[in-house]
């Protein structure tokens, strides 16, 4: 029997010991490894199909199609003031799978450090050395041959790699020119090469990893990965396409418990039962969405939208963080190409500040750095930390490809000319922002009730807000000067015809400043909203180092929204080592619970 053959009706049926709200990169992962123990009974409840014969998901080739469509939340951003009052896309997966089918697929690990950092906050067991088991239980890697480890620089270290997960890691089949012409300048220019970046420092340049699987040239995703495989076991059932409107709440012996969740189908509501824990796995955008429409969250914003407060907490929803994204665009040789087969983008480099800018202008920025106000302390401290001239960590990151990725650069139609983009990606961004359910008035519902999980939430990033955020701004300027540093440099140079955004026009401080603010975007990677507290408790965060929920039994939260600090990297591999690690820590307390 399919997991996925379920009615509503049948699903709600049976009293799961598990329940995981959310089937994507995190609940599919959750689900396959609880669903192991044949005698725990798991139910996955999911908004968006399943797809798994979809031709703009499957194929590496044809990224960012699925953008827009069903199988995206379409969410966006509320006007952003640092970015001149522009709305910025929010694409999520709504699909079998979630984001994991719909993002570029990038595979790779943050600084060890990064991880460190949680541990350091005071949430035990979240360092590196603790975490890299369940970063190679995730995954399949596939080694290159020989030849092509040497021609493409596609250097690994052995000891760091998973070799017999779910998802496939791989390197690309081709290499445009590109990739050795950007890569040999680089380190012209001194910038070291990294062979092991995987295994705890990615500052340096090299050849990125994929979640595409080289024996069929597929993308490896949740679904295929975690949820096709164990489909047919007898204790694991799947019900898509359906809406959750609230985590049901009882008390008993005086404190809050998770029973269930009540979700609607078709347009009928049911409601399935849970005899241990509410896992919620939908992602920091619907994760403190759906907290604060079951009544956890912080009272003001609860009372604003109509939701009756059961368990108070201010920081549901908060510390939002994500990667800020600027692209440059050349015009480059007519006669360069670049196949189907080739990666998104390539090579990859990670660098310091202090690599990027003059010494000059790097302590100017670790001044005001050190000057920001220290609210929360010990998450400013760490930030600030960073900004050490011995630091070597990956702060920003460069993406070289042949192609124009700026959305807000149109070239001549059928004018024979060829483009390249640099992106540049902030990973330790200062700006702060949130996430909240609407308030009655905005959501037009006073006379229907409160909002619900058809009713977007408030996305506010904050980007470039503020005084954090005017550091964040300095620092994204000072990097797009580097990328025509790069590309005005040899071997590079000899394919670069000229510079088209920003335009030849920008030349000055505060020119630029003003292309930077126009032309920022996202990288798509938020996290932070339903952080662990660490040592601060409910005072600081929404989860314990178990991801249990404060004022709550039986409930957990696993996915991105639970890392209380950014990390130097693409967001999947790392969710999959948190989900991973969240169902180790499920089942440890299950077992201590049985004995």
């Amino acid at each position: 029997m399919s997991a996925l053959s379920t009615s509503p009706a049948d699903f709600v049926a049976r009293n799961y010991d598990y329940l995981i709200i959310g089937g994507g990169t995190a609940g599919l992962a959750v689900a396959a490894r609880l669903s192991e123990d044949p005698n725990l009974l798991i139910g996955v409840i999911e908004a968006g199909p399943s797809a798994p014969e979809e031709e703009t998901i499957n194929n590496p080739s044809r990224i960012l199609q699925t953008l827009g469509t069903k199988y995206d939340w379409q969410f966006e951003t509320v006007p952003q003031t640092g970015l001149g009052g522009r709305t910025l896309a929010w694409p999520r997966g709504k699909v079998l799978g979630g984001t994991s089918a719909l993002n570029l697929m990038t595979w790779n690990r943050g600084n060890k450090e990064d991880y460190d950092a949680w541990e350091k906050l005071g949430n035990k067991g979240w360092g590196w050395d603790a975490l890299l088991p369940f970063f190679q239980k995730s995954e399949t890697f596939h080694p290159p041959n020989a030849t092509s480890q040497v021609i493409n620089r596609e250097y690994f270290d052995h000891q760091a790699i998973g070799t017999n997960g779910p998802v496939h890691a791989s390197y690309a089949k081709e290499y445009p020119k590109t990739h050795q012409l950007c890569y040999d300048t680089l380190l012209e220019l001194g910038i070291p090469e990294n062979r092991a970046h995987h295994a705890g420092s990615n500052v340096g340049v090299w050849t990125n990893l994929t979640s595409v699987n080289p024996e069929d040239n597929i993308r490896s995703y949740a679904s295929p990965a975690y949820f096709v495989p164990n489909s047919s076991r007898p204790n694991l059932f799947v019900l898509t396409e359906a809406l959750l409107e609230e985590i049901t709440l009882s008390r008993e012996s005086g404190e809050w418990t998770a029973t269930g969740a009540r979700f609607t189908h078709g347009g009928t509501s049911f409601t399935a039962q849970v005899s241990r824990e509410v896992i919620l796995s939908a992602g920091s955008v619907q994760s403190p969405q759906l907290l604060e429409l079951s009544g956890i969250g912080d009272p003001q914003i609860l009372s604003d939208a109509g939701v009756q407060l059961k368990v108070s907490n201010p920081n549901v929803g908060e510390n939002l963080q994500d990667h800020l994204l600027a692209i440059s665009v050349f015009e480059v040789d007519p006669s360069l190409q670049k196949t189907e087969s080739a990666s998104p983008g390539t090579p990859y480099c990670y660098l310091p500040i202090s690599a990027v800018t003059s010494q000059e202008k790097f302590g100017q920025i670790a001044t005001k750095v050190n000057a920001l106000e220290q609210s929360p302390r010990e998450k400013m401290a760490i930030l600030q930390s960073r900004f050490n001239p011995t630091a070597q960590l990956g702060q920003i990151e460069y993406i070289f490809d042949l192609a124009n990725w700026n959305s807000n650069f149109q070239p001549e139609a059928d004018s024979g000319k060829k483009y390249a983009s640099v992106l540049q990606i902030l990973q330790y961004p200062f700006s702060r922002g949130s996430i909240h359910i609407q308030k009655r008035s905005e959501s037009g519902l006073d006379e229907w009730g409160p909002p619900t999980i058809t009713d977007k939430p408030v996305i506010d990033p904050g980007y470039y807000s503020g005084a954090h955020g005017e550091i964040d701004l300095e620092i994204m300027t000072e990097c797009v000067r580097f990328s025509e540093k790069l590309c005005q440099s040899p071997p590079l140079s000899s394919v670069i015809r000229s510079r088209v955004a920003p335009p030849s026009s920008v030349v000055d401080d505060g020119d630029l400043r003003d292309w930077v603010v126009k032309n920022m975007t996202t990288d798509w990677h938020p996290v932070g909203t339903c952080a662990m507290g660490g040592r601060g408790g409910i005072h600081s965060g929404v989860v314990d180092d178990r991801l249990r929920v404060y004022g709550v039994k039986r409930l957990r939260v696993v996915d991105a929204s639970i890392m209380p600090l950014q990390i130097s990297a693409h967001l999947q591999a790392t969710v999959y080592a948190i989900a991973e690690k969240g169902a180790h820590l499920i089942r440890e307390d299950n077992l201590a619970r049985r004995m």
